[in-house]
Formats: structure tokens, sequence, C-alpha cells
């Protein structure tokens, strides 16, 4: 039961302007129980891991599943010898081509209605191999000439590596950001560990734990608030509020839930945490310019997350690619009239659309990049490395207890 103090916040923070910022964080009340189960623990992470409501099956529903992180032994099967028969056999279970099945429809089922309408309309050949007449001569023959989809199949083609290519600098321009703060954390918790106190002071090993294990504590914070910022509500604001309250003293954590940006709040935290420690100035000030990279890290992946690729651009390349494919078994008759009554084009139109589709769509998975990284791994190893580097020993505490004294 939320205390009192904690509702009139999230009522003055609901009424306040800055509420209706695209980055503000939604109100408790506004979750859907039935789309997010909670989990098992207070400390588990990650996204919901059974009886979730999607509103697609594939698409966004399998975006969760391609939080893909590497290690030695899935190198070693990513560049296994198997790998071109393991790709094929697995080519109808994959969520990417799943998606695509009302485009790929469409397309089949044009190429399905032009064998149909061109036999009806210029006579076909039954099973036996006998030529029969057509049935209604008045109907005309559906056909195109190949020359215009030669000579436009350059054009579609640099369309979808320009476009193929942006979105995947998007997604690599964000992991470089995840990068940096993986680094960074590292960076300012080691130096926060090494330069704890002053030279000749002595240093209490007990409050030296409590400062360091808050600095660890508020530099997980703030990746976990970006995660969590930048991650759609229904799949993570649960899991956040659990994770916070689970880790973080009470009045931080309820500080850091009611925040309206809680990237922010989680960095002005760790900036606190950084200013108490004993140290001389100049250490801090060193330890402090992480947090100016933190900052850059959270605004340019804000930037990815608020910018697509421009919607003129990626629109007309799918009017390009639609209106291309779906024509383009009116040209694909006469090139293959070897086959039985020109057949075997609905199955070269269906593939044709399956990759030339795809393609597009790898585009589009890629273009947000930030519900496909990892980023929860991210945050679950940040704080684990952070925790170990405070618990090493540090300044003085290398020294005989006896010489402090």
């Amino acid at each position: 039961m939320p205390s009192f103090s904690r509702l009139a916040a999230l009522v003055l923070l609901a009424q306040s302007p800055v509420s209706s910022n695209a980055f503000a964080p939604p109100k408790p009340t506004s979750l859907n129980v039935a789309q997010v189960t909670p989990s098992s623990t207070v400390l588990e992470m990650g996204p919901p891991k059974a009886n979730v409501a999607l509103a697609e099956t594939y698409g966004e529903g399998s975006r969760k599943y391609r939080r893909t992180v590497y290690t030695h032994a899935e190198w070693v099967k990513h560049r296994s010898s198997d790998r071109f028969f393991g790709n094929i056999a697995t080519m109808v279970n994959s969520g990417v081509y799943k998606s695509l099945a009302k485009e790929v429809l469409a397309t089949t089922a044009v190429a399905t209605l032009i064998v149909v309408w061109n036999a009806i309309a210029g006579g076909y050949t039954d099973l036996q191999g006998a030529q029969h007449a057509a049935m209604l001569n008045f109907l005309p023959m559906l056909v195109l000439p190949l020359t215009p989809f030669t000579l436009l199949s350059p054009s579609l083609g640099l369309l979808l590596v320009f476009r193929t290519n942006s979105s995947y600098g998007r997604w690599d321009e964000a992991r470089k950001f995840w990068g940096l703060n993986i680094n960074h954390t590292r960076d300012l918790n080691r130096m926060a560990t090494a330069w704890y106190g002053h030279d000749g002071q002595y240093i209490d090993p007990a409050k030296r734990a409590e400062d360091l294990r808050n600095v660890s504590l508020c530099t997980w914070a703030f990746v976990r608030a970006m995660k969590r910022h930048l991650s759609p509500p229904a799949e993570d604001e649960e899991a956040f509020q659990e994770e916070i309250r689970a880790r973080l003293p009470p009045a931080q954590a309820e500080a850091l839930a009611a925040a309206a940006h809680r990237p922010n709040r989680a960095l002005y935290d760790l900036s606190v945490a950084i200013d108490r420690l004993p140290m001389h100035f100049m250490r801090k000030n060193e330890i402090n310019k992480n947090l100016s990279i933190f900052e850059d890290t959270l605004g340019g992946c804000e930037r990815l997350l608020s910018s697509p690729v421009p919607l003129f651009y990626t629109r007309h390349t799918a009017r390009f690619l639609s209106t291309w494919l779906l024509l383009l078994p009116f040209a694909l008759y006469e090139p293959f009239k070897g086959s039985w009554n020109h057949v075997a084009m609905i199955p070269a139109t269906a593939l044709t659309s399956i990759f030339l589709f795809g393609i597009d769509e790898l585009s589009t998975q890629l273009e947000e990049p930030f519900t496909i990284l990892p980023m929860q791994g991210f945050c679950d190893k940040i704080g684990m490395w952070c925790d170990e580097i405070v618990s090493w020993r540090g300044q003085g505490l290398d020294k005989e207890p006896q010489q402090y004294y």
C-alpha cells in the first residue's frame, strides 16, 4: 500500500505540465497489469517471461527475443560450418518472415490471379498436356513488359541499401552509447575506490564501505533509470519499480520513482554521493567528468528515440517497393512460359517478396534500437562489476591498521 506522501507526489506530478513530456514516466495507475507479468523475485530483471498479452505475435512481440549477448560459446556456433543449413531449416520459424505474411500473401495473390485470369483469357494446358482455347475471348491478357522493372531495379536496390545502412547506423550508435556507459561506470567506481580518503588520514573501513556502496548503487540506478527511460512502459515499469525499491534506500527510491525525468534524478543522486566522498576536490573533478559523459550518452539515446529516419524517405521506399512487387507478376508471366500454365511464377513471386520485403523489415526493426538492445543485461553487468570494484582495498587500506594510530 503506497504511503500518503507517495500518492500526493504522484497527484502533483500528474497535474504538472512536465508530465506531458514525451519521456515522462507513466502514472502507476495507467499500467495494464494484464500486459506485465511480475518478476518471480524483486531482483529478477529483464522482460516479462510468460503470460504476456502482446498486440502482435510477431514483429513487436518478438523484439525481446532479439536481445542477444554473445560469449565465446555463441561465437563458436555463429562460425559453425553448419550455419547455412541451420538458417535454411529454421526459415519457416523466422519471426521476421512471419511478420511479412500479409505483404507476401498480397503479392502471391496477385500472381495467382494473373495465372488464372490469363488461362481464362488466353487458353491453358490441362493435366494431360492438351491445349484448350480461351474461355472468354473478350478478356485482355494481363501482362507487362519486363524492361521497366529491369531499369528500376538499381534504383530500388540503392534505396533499400541506404535505408538499411541508416537503420544499422542508428543501432550501432545506440550500442556505442551503452558501451560508453559500461566503460565509464567502471572508470568512475575504480577512481572512487582507489582515491577514497586523504593521505595520512585514518579511514574507517565501515564508513568507507558504506560510502562506496552508495556510489555503486547510484551508478547502477542511473543506468537502470536510463533503461526504463528508453523502454516501453508496459514492459518495464513494474520491474523498474520493484528493482529500485529492493536495492535503494526507501527515500531515494521514492524520489527516483516520482521524478519526471528519472535518469536526471539518478545522475543528481550520483553527484551527491561523489561529493560526499572524503577526497581532494581535484580527484572529485576527475570522477565527475564521467557524469558529463553519461549526460551525453543519455541525450544521444533520447535523440535516436525521438527522431526516426525521415518519414518521407521511409514511406517513399515502402511505396516504391510495394508497387514494384505488386506489379512484378504482370512482367513475370511471359518469362515463365516454360512452366505449366506459367504457374512457376507464383512461388517465384512469393520468394522475391519475402526477401525484398524482408530487407525493408530488417531496416524497420533496426531503426528503433532500444527494444532489441540487451539493455537489461548491460544494467545487470554494470551493477555486478561496480559492486565488485568498490569491494577492493583502496588507498590506505593496504597498510597495517596500527599505522593509522
